[in-house]
């Protein structure tokens, strides 16, 4: 039953490479620049959502690379990325 709820799960929420695609699809949309107000706030909400999300996936990931970097026992200090 487990696999079962885990698909479910997977079938519910957007994968992390679904949100960011839906992420730059809003993002394209905002600049053309051809929405209203209204229409340009709701795009603009749901990217804060999307971005929550995204920050979210991406947190769980290290979170488990550095659990598993501790279980084998490495000695390798885990360093963010530095943006460009």
């Amino acid at each position: 039953m487990a696999a079962k709820s885990t698909k479910k799960k997977s079938e519910s929420e957007p994968s992390l490479d679904e949100s960011l695609a839906e992420l730059e699809k809003l993002v394209e949309t905002l600049e053309d620049g051809d929405l209203t107000l209204d229409e340009a706030m709701q795009r603009f909400e749901q990217g804060i959502e999307l971005t929550r999300r995204c920050q979210a996936a991406l947190a769980a990931a290290e979170q488990k690379v550095e659990i598993l970097m501790q279980k084998a026992g490495s000695d390798a200090d885990v360093e963010p990325f530095e943006d460009d």
